[in-house]
């Protein structure tokens, strides 16, 4: 009876959608890991596996943000942007003597009216998302920089000693706290994109927009909430990103928006849309992080170290369009 129920285990397992890219990627993840622990034996030390996931949190959040949209077959490139946005607008907030969670509320609705302006611009403007993102990504980092008068803003003080806990200093049962937003961010738009109507509409979007219009989607209010979602997520890390560092940078989330595209596409969330799941979005994550960790433990320079991450992002886009564009063709054929 054993024997029996094993295969029908393993073949669910890979019955759900995305999961053999994710086992894959997996792989590489554990292979890497081996490698890195071989070069420098501290790779697996306390600290550094502490200090990894720190590291991978962040990006693992607008990971999750850009998944969304990439899953409905459009591209966020403003999520940097309103990193950078975040983290001045909350860090300017506090250091002028409003509370910090007050601070953070106001924050992450300015974040959310960015995403709304990028979604609406997509999906009721029919602008090209790369047009439209490029646009809210100026604009998101005009406001960081006039946030505080085109100046880094001052330490946001011991009145947020409690915040700069709970995003970053603070530990609960032996994890940091980052570490568990990380995990609680994951857990409630894993179930939104896998369990829910909302979900099913993302990935019908991504698949085929006018068999879903025929459907009854509403294409409009989706994407805009995708849009939304992903605004969110990069409010997120804005946050963190003050709480790390204890004041505010002009500069925050430079760079993310690519570091997100990475993230999911390497976890096998597709360009072309339609496919992917948030639990490659999160190996995605790993892997970038072990990456960059793994080669600056080896004494790679920083350089190197983006050409390498580069690589494995466009090698894996173009092992996803390979084999989507393979799998039409025989279709058709």
């Amino acid at each position: 009876m054993e024997q029996t129920k094993r295969p029908n285990i393993i073949r669910k397992i890979f019955s759900i959608r995305g999961m053999g890219q994710v086992l894959s990627v997996t792989s590489a993840l554990i292979l890497m890991c081996i490698v890195f622990s071989i070069l420098n034996p501290n790779f697996f030390s306390g600290k550094n596996i502490s200090n990894l996931l720190r590291q991978v949190v962040p990006i693992l959040i607008i990971g999750i943000g850009q998944s969304y949209v990439l899953i409905t077959g459009n591209i966020d490139l403003s999520i940097g942007s309103v990193v950078g946005m975040s983290c001045m607008i909350s860090a300017t907030l506090m250091t002028r003597g409003v509370n910090p969670w007050v601070a953070a509320g106001i924050t992450i609705i300015c974040c959310i009216g960015m995403g709304l302006v990028s979604g609406l611009l997509v999906s009721k403007a029919k602008l090209p998302p790369f047009i439209a993102t490029l646009g809210t990504m100026i604009v998101a980092r005009g406001i960081a920089q006039i946030a505080n008068n085109n100046y880094n803003t001052d330490a946001i003080g011991d009145a947020a000693k409690g915040f700069r806990s709970f995003f970053y200093y603070g530990s609960t049962l032996g994890l940091f706290n980052t570490v568990w937003i990380g995990i609680v961010i994951f857990l409630i738009f894993n179930f939104i994109l896998s369990r829910t109507r909302t979900g099913r509409h993302i990935y019908a979007i991504g698949s085929n927009v006018e068999a879903s219009k025929l459907s009854g989607v509403n294409v409009i209010a989706t994407t805009t909430k995708v849009y939304v979602i992903s605004a969110i997520c990069a409010g997120i890390v804005g946050l963190i990103t003050t709480a790390t560092g204890g004041l505010g940078t002009m500069d925050a989330g430079n760079g993310y928006e690519l570091n997100a595209v990475a993230a999911s596409v390497i976890g096998g969330v597709s360009t072309l849309g339609g496919q992917g799941i948030l639990l490659g979005t999160v190996v995605g994550a790993f892997i970038w992080g072990v990456l960059n960790n793994g080669l600056q433990f080896a004494g790679a320079p920083v350089a190197i170290r983006n050409i390498v991450i580069g690589v494995v992002v466009v090698v894996s886009v173009l092992i996803d369009i390979i084999a989507r564009t393979g799998k039409t063709s025989k279709k058709n054929a």
